[in-house]
């Protein structure tokens, strides 16, 4: 993938692989080979399944479930089923590119990595290298408050880096934390809004997951029956840099992921409201992103309130069960926004995915579960390797659709075929 075009050269075998190099692609560097291992992932699903097999069943659970009843994880997925594509043919795609600009920065592909909380704890250094797999491949990757990693340490190896936060309602601990990212170097500031209280995510408890985590016998079971997950992953990282802590939620280190205490460490987030957003405005110099909006009317509350952006996400399904999908809120929410900046998250599998949210009205859209596997399985060389993917499938899916730039997408090149009463 060249990041100075965001063109995605052919795979071998695919029509006009064969084709010597146009002058526009000449000076692309030439597609690295994909290692032997990374083969048999041919689409971000495979790495999914395969993350199954290699983590903890308590730790497979964390990333891969939902909420309750899973109705939004699902619908998430089958949202994007409701909509099909009207192709335009006979069009000269030849020159076509998935580059994308958002907030006056140009990037490869039109996706980044979505924030994804103790990262470290499924893959070794978990944060860094999906941090540093996305600044080589030019597109943006969101870290978590709820990381295990300084966000100092992961600015310095990512310039492409945002910084995500989990806040209480209390101006003591905001400003400070502010003050922390933007002395890091972070240009983007993004406040996630819909968890104002921990979900009711039964399948954690179901699968022996805990936040604080909780040493037992059946978790020592299950780090004996994963041992790739036990020595590469776990005992890797407490050898090398101690009990991972959380890093991140506040201006100084919080509390290790054992601690009985971390819970009260999260503080009152049920207490945080839009003057709070108000407060991180005037302090934060950089770009300010809500993440989590899924009502119109939210999103203009937000463009008031300063905002440079809006990432339309019910949290992957992992909040509010039945919380509506953000593809059939997009085009309203876009509506509403009045030129801000509107991304999307939660569901987002395939390059026909991203086109088509592009379609209804989102710049940009990030993807989380399946890169934290790709790192789990195969780190930085897996996260590539699925970023490389997703990006052929844009490129490719382009080229069938009749178009050659990402802002020739729109509602016409659309048709609702299933679902069009609901949302």
């Amino acid at each position: 993938m060249s990041a100075s075009s965001g063109t995605i050269p052919a795979r071998s075998g695919e029509a006009g692989a064969a084709t010597p190099p146009r002058p526009a692609l000449a000076a692309a560097r030439p597609k690295p080979a994909v290692p032997r291992p990374l083969r048999r992932y041919l689409a971000l699903q495979d790495f999914e399944a395969a993350a199954r097999r290699h983590l903890p069943r308590m730790l497979h659970g964390f990333v891969a479930g939902g909420v309750e009843t899973d109705w939004s994880l699902r619908d998430n997925r089958a949202v994007f089923g409701e909509w099909a594509f009207l192709p335009r043919v006979l069009v000269d795609t030849s020159g076509r590119t998935t580059a994308a600009t958002l907030f006056g920065r140009d990037y490869a592909a039109p996706f980044g990595i979505a924030p994804m909380g103790a990262s470290a704890l499924i893959a070794y250094r978990g944060d860094l290298v999906l941090a540093r797999a996305a600044t080589a491949a030019n597109i943006p990757m969101i870290m978590s408050a709820s990381s295990l990693i300084p966000l100092e340490e992961v600015r310095r190896a990512a310039a492409n880096a945002w910084y995500q936060a989990y806040l209480p309602g209390e101006n003591a601990r905001i400003e400070p934390l502010v003050d922390r990212v933007a002395a890091a170097g972070f240009d983007t500031f993004v406040l996630t809004a819909d968890v104002p209280v921990s979900a009711n995510r039964e399948n954690n408890i179901r699968n022996g997951y805990s936040i604080p985590l909780q040493p037992s016998l059946r978790l020592a079971w299950e780090g004996i029956t994963h041992p790739r997950w036990l020595l590469g992953t776990l005992l890797r990282t407490i050898v090398r840099h101690g009990m991972p802590h959380f890093e991140n939620m506040d201006a100084g280190r919080g509390p290790p992921i054992v601690s009985r205490t971390l819970m009260r460490a999260f503080g009152e987030r049920d207490r945080l409201s839009w003057k709070h957003l108000e407060l991180i405005r005037r302090r934060w110099p950089g770009r300010l992103v809500v993440k989590g909006v899924l009502a119109a009317e939210d999103a203009k509350i937000a463009r008031e309130s300063g905002c440079d952006g809006v990432i339309v996400s019910n949290h992957g399904g992992r909040q509010l069960d039945g919380a509506i999908a953000p593809l059939r809120v997009l085009p309203e929410v876009a509506a509403a926004a009045g030129g801000m900046t509107v991304m999307l998250d939660s569901g987002v599998r395939r390059g026909t995915d991203v086109l088509k949210a592009l379609a209804l009205g989102a710049r940009f859209v990030f993807v989380g579960r399946p890169f934290l596997c790709a790192a789990a399985l195969a780190g930085e060389a897996g996260v590539a390797h699925a970023i490389r993917l997703l990006a052929e499938e844009v490129n490719r899916d382009m080229a069938l659709l009749g178009i050659t730039r990402l802002d020739q997408l729109g509602p016409g090149l659309l048709r609702r075929v299933r679902g069009a009463g609901g949302g």
